[in-house]
């Protein structure tokens, strides 16, 4: 899982309108390189990069990585399409994955279950006593299931739970990782400073001050204070969250820690982002977004997904001719299904040519990003040998 040759970053400047032909996303050389530990997809909401994921996943299994693929996208498709009933907190092999016994890959799935994420972490961290009096607060139970921010925080310490088994017990040699949809794919680079921002917060270093200070500091404003919040929010209310930030306080240092070890692991060489987008101009302004911010992180970009754009019709018949073909047959009085064959062709045609436009406007404005589009297959992805059809695609484009 070291990585050991370092990775370009994706910068965008002031040479970027030179160039409308975007770089092609060799997407075999990434996932067989045994430097790749970890590949994170992320884009916006309804983009495919659940399936993406998972097809990364697979292909890699079947040419002989030791993959897990964790997701903490709420949908569960991932489930039915590898054929597990259902995805929880601990990796399930999933089985039918070819040329795994001659390669010796292996494939495993799982999906993020974040207060459960968040328990393992405290009894982890603190003795059986005091890991109950955490796990059974109102408050706890009140961050751990609904803090805005827990969701990507919990990511990101199951993701460095996941690196430092595999590292430990070679369990695994990749790790493939989707993201919440839409901007939230990104706030997992934020959770550690959001989170650490709420415990470093005014007020609650006015509870912790009682157990950080000497007894002098406890003075008759504090007193006045938590006097004051009694009376409006209840006595043992007050007693329950003074209790719950002393309690997680003593325990946090050591997410804070992880989490800072976790990010920097986000931006080693041995990872690779892959941002996810569809075809159209919210979606690509979106991948816009996400590129520039990882540029501005430092996180190592491999490259942009196009995913589900408009395949290209048979024939050189451009849209105006199958257009001008059409008219005539219509005037002459015959031939309308020929007339509406010709219409949907140009359609599919002008199509074709409005998405290469915004993938050119793309490349010119990201020019060292590489790219590979993907064509939208005719139904959805439900089973293993769709995502194998999906892994051929992204390989081939």
């Amino acid at each position: 899982m070291s990585p050991s040759h370092p990775r370009a970053h994706p910068r965008v400047g002031p040479l970027a309108a030179r160039s409308t032909t975007p770089r092609s996303l060799d997407v075999d050389a990434l996932i067989d390189d045994p430097a790749t530990g970890i590949i994170v997809c992320c884009g916006s909401g309804g983009v495919g990069k659940t399936t993406t994921s998972a097809a990364l996943a697979l292909r890699a299994a079947e040419r002989g990585r030791k993959v897990v693929v964790l997701t903490i996208d709420p949908a569960r498709r991932l489930a039915q399409s590898m054929g597990i009933e259902a995805l929880d907190n601990t990796p399930r092999p999933v089985s039918g994955v070819g040329g795994a016994a001659e390669h010796g890959g292996s494939l495993d799935a799982m999906m993020l279950d974040m207060k459960r994420t968040f328990d393992e972490v405290v009894e982890s961290q603190a003795t059986p006593e005091k890991a109950k009096q955490i796990l059974e607060n109102p408050f706890y139970i009140a961050l751990s299931s609904s803090f805005a921010g827990t969701q990507e925080y919990m990511a990101m310490e199951k993701l460095g739970q996941l690196q430092r088994d595999a590292k430990q017990t070679g369990t695994y040699d990749l790790i493939v990782v989707d993201t919440p949809p839409s901007r939230s794919a990104l706030d997992f680079l934020d959770a550690p400073e959001r989170l650490s921002s709420f415990l470093d917060g005014r007020f609650v270093r006015l509870l912790l001050a009682p157990a950080r200070g000497p007894a002098r500091l406890m003075t008759a404003g504090l007193g006045l204070v938590t006097g004051a919040l009694s009376k409006i929010l209840g006595g043992q209310l007050i007693g329950d969250l003074q209790t719950f930030v002393a309690a997680l306080d003593t325990v946090f240092g050591g997410f804070r820690a992880r989490a800072q070890q976790t990010y920097a692991l986000l931006q080693a060489d041995g990872t690779a982002f892959l941002v996810v987008a569809a075809p159209e101009s919210d979606a690509l302004r979106e991948a816009a977004y996400f590129v520039e911010r990882l540029s501005e992180d430092r996180m190592p970009l491999a490259g942009l997904v196009v995913n589900r754009a408009t395949p290209a019709p048979a024939g050189e018949l451009s849209a105006d001719e199958a257009m001008t073909a059409a008219g005539r047959l219509q005037r002459a009085g015959g031939g309308s299904v020929t007339a509406g064959l010709l219409r949907l062709h140009a359609d599919r045609v002008r199509m074709c040519e409005r998405e290469a436009v915004l993938r050119g406007r793309f490349a010119a404005a990201h020019p060292q990003v590489p790219t590979v589009v993907v064509p939208a297959l005719a139904g959805d992805v439900h089973d293993l040998e769709g995502l194998r059809k999906v892994g051929n695609m992204l390989a081939a484009g």
